[in-house]
């Protein structure tokens, strides 16, 4: 499981950082992005999807996570 950093670009767009690769990829979609949730499946621009434990609330970014790649 890599540690990405999601952050916010000057767009105001969510973006995911790996580190371990050094690519950072636009969130298309997130499964879970409301007041009471956060987190899910992430799509992102590349075609690649990754999983996040889900949160309580949104956290404030930017944060690190610990992600897997959706399937693993």
């Amino acid at each position: 499981m890599p540690s990405v950093m999601i952050n916010r670009n000057k767009n105001g767009q969510l973006t995911f950082y790996i580190a371990k690769k050094d690519q950072e990829e636009i969130v298309l979609s997130l499964e879970h992005d409301g007041p009471e949730r956060w987190g899910g499946e992430v799509s992102l621009t590349d075609g690649s999807s990754y999983y996040l434990d889900p949160l309580p609330a949104p956290p404030k970014l930017p944060i690190t996570l610990r992600a897997r790649r959706s399937g693993e």
